[in-house]
């Protein structure tokens, strides 16, 4: 049984912080690369971030530089750091496997958590 609850979003204007927090009941966090993704209406879900098991770490272009993902093992907990925000990263925010064989296997996402950059 996986479960996965996202919180941190919220209102933030141009150039702004957040920090995104995912815990992970279950097996998958502890066993396969972890990943930060996000959402927006009528588009595909997009990889943003990924963090392997041995800590490294991968980003879209688009927000490389200025993302950073980790995770606190003893806590089942991801996190996604998100400095110098843009309207363009405007989205819902799901944690999840990074691999999509594990994402069709456990076929389970969290209810995501909502970032809007504006002014």
């Amino acid at each position: 049984q996986v479960r996965l609850v996202e919180s941190g979003g919220g209102l933030v204007q141009p150039g702004g912080s957040l920090r995104l927090s995912c815990e992970v009941s279950g097996s998958i966090f502890h066993y396969y690369d972890m990943a930060w993704y996000r959402q927006v209406p009528e588009k595909q879900r997009e990889l943003v971030a990924k963090i392997t098991l041995g800590g490294m770490t991968n980003y879209a272009d688009s927000v490389h530089g200025r993302f950073a993902i980790s995770k606190d093992n003893a806590r089942n907990t991801l996190y996604l750091q998100m400095n110098n925000l843009k309207p363009e990263d405007t989205a819902v925010y799901y944690c999840n496997a990074a691999s999509p064989s594990i994402l069709a296997t456990y076929n389970t996402w969290g209810q995501g958590t909502q970032v809007i950059v504006s002014s």
